[in-house]
């Protein structure tokens, strides 16, 4: 038996919903979701509202009340602040769902001193950093520990079965944490009572083979909590949401160094509501007076500390307000908005055994977002190699920070693509050549990709690259896109006795020049 410790916050929809300032749990107020109450407030319950009545005989039952639709998203948005309070007591908890999460009891024992102090621990951290009251059951399995909660009661080791025996069996759906097994649960829970089998007790006692026989793998799973057993749960999504901070700026500001000030308090501001953990993305926003708005979107790459932050933020507005990002602003800023998007564990950006980052590497990615916050986003590039079948659609440009997953895939076939290997050097724009045989005729290249004659001489225009051919290789014939721009050339290697080999491209009679081989 595994020891199981359980936070459960009661009546978490209207919870969530009060802590957006949408109803206030002490009134009368309940959460539908179209079909029947999910969860009434104390206040509706005296008046005769229950869980699972149409949203009409709620109206009749309490005129007064307030009926709020179901928000799943709301309620792992609003649960996120209970997780952050519990992680300050306990290492990994483990959400089952927006308004329940669970941890392994050994190591926070160990630490706290006793079961009994690890679960005042986490009602008065999740008080204190989230104003919800809460309640810890601790119990040998996932059911127990679930049911101790909703008593707010410590199960001794080894009393699971005894506490669980005389429950009724319809307590098997605080155990679904989704609609699909909530549904299955019901049904099971139905049939069950059908045949006489009312308590945990009562099914405990049958014969797994027959229960695993009659109901399969779901009946296999009841019988096992029904024991008290530790029966392994699928963690619900950790709310992965944006993080925000805003600040109002008064008076507003135009010089960079007020504005690095207020950034710097934001950021620490950013950094202690994540706690710890990585966030994907860093979008500064910067309002105006006039109503005017700057935005920028930082990708980030490891945990994002306060410093880190403030420095985006500096570099950011330094650039803005000093007109050298492109965008200046038509008025003093007024708002200064942080949002840390795309928030996860900061284990998932942890360094590498070997291979971690050194100081010269960071020191240059620091150099890069600086310049990104005086430039702006797309001041700074690099290449990324893709797919196709010569140099120049192969390499495109992206921001740097932005997804760097090429557009087209490398490992295709791409037939008729030029053999390696890849010209080192590929011109910003192809350059006029000309390309002539031993009599000084142009070279040409027919629809079959037969060419006219060997080359003997070719030269660059204003380059100085040319002179005679003293080895050559093709032509390669390449017709595409006939769906769009058709494109018909064909690819040629020149070795010239001055300069660089090349690779020349003919198209509607002309040579070109497209890049060059060191």
């Amino acid at each position: 038996m595994m020891r199981q410790a359980v936070l459960w916050v009661p009546d978490w929809p209207l919870v969530a919903a009060g802590a957006e300032g949408l109803v206030d749990p002490a009134t009368p107020c309940a959460v539908h979701d179209g079909r029947g109450v999910l969860v009434a407030s104390a206040a509706a319950r005296v008046a005769g509202v229950r869980t699972g009545m149409r949203r009409r005989h709620a109206q009749q039952a309490c005129p007064e009340i307030t009926l709020l639709a179901a928000d799943e998203v709301r309620d792992a948005r609003a649960f996120e602040a209970v997780v952050q309070a519990a992680e300050d007591v306990i290492a990994f908890p483990v959400v089952l769902r927006p308004g329940m999460l669970l941890t392994e009891t050994s190591g926070p024992v160990r630490h706290h001193g006793s079961e009994e102090k690890l679960a005042a621990g986490l009602v008065g951290a999740v008080a204190r950093e989230s104003g919800s009251e809460s309640y810890v059951g601790i119990a040998d399995g996932l059911l127990a520990g679930i049911l101790a909660a909703r008593g707010g009661v410590v199960v001794p080791t080894g009393a699971s079965p005894q506490f669980l025996a005389p429950q009724p069996v319809a307590l098997l759906r605080h155990a679904a944490f989704t609609k699909a097994t909530r549904a299955e649960i019901s049904d099971l829970v139905e049939v069950l009572t059908q045949l006489g089998i009312t308590r945990f007790g009562d099914l405990a006692a049958l014969p797994l083979a027959d229960v695993a026989a009659r109901f399969g793998a779901l009946g296999v799973r009841a019988h096992a909590l029904s024991r008290g057993e530790s029966v392994p749960a699928a963690p619900g999504a950790r709310p992965v949401g944006a993080v925000v901070v805003t600040r109002e700026l008064d008076p507003p500001v135009e010089r960079s160094d007020a504005a690095a000030f207020a950034a710097r308090t934001l950021a620490e501001e950013l950094s202690a509501r994540l706690r710890g953990r990585a966030c994907g993305r860093l979008r500064v926003t910067a309002r105006t007076v006039g109503g005017g708005e700057l935005s920028r979107l930082w990708t980030i790459e490891a945990p994002l500390s306060a410093a880190e932050a403030t420095d985006r933020v500096r570099w950011q507005l330094d650039g803005w307000l000093s007109g050298r990002s492109g965008r200046p602003p038509s008025a003093p800023l007024h708002v200064l908005e942080l949002v840390a998007e795309e928030v996860r564990g900061s284990d998932s950006t942890a360094d590498p055994l070997w291979g971690r980052a050194g100081g010269s590497e960071a020191s240059a990615r620091r150099t890069v977002m600086r310049l990104q916050g005086m430039l702006g986003a797309e001041g700074v590039v690099r290449p990324v190699i893709g797919g196709g079948r010569d140099p120049r659609s192969r390499v495109h440009l992206v921001t740097w920070g932005d997804d760097e997953s090429p557009r087209r895939r490398p490992d295709a076939p791409w037939p008729g693509r030029l053999p390696a290997p890849s010209p080192s050097t590929v011109y910003d724009e192809p350059r006029p050549a000309a390309l002539v045989d031993a009599h000084g005729r142009t070279v040409v290249v027919d629809a079959r990709g037969a060419i006219s004659a060997p080359p003997a001489w070719v030269s660059v225009g204003g380059t100085g690259i040319g002179g005679t051919v003293l080895a050559w290789a093709g032509p390669w014939p390449i017709s595409e896109r006939w769906w769009d721009t058709p494109r018909r050339a064909a690819w040629l290697q020149v070795t010239a006795e001055s300069g660089p080999s090349l690779l020349l491209a003919a198209s509607g009679g002309a040579w070109r020049a497209e890049a060059a081989y060191d």
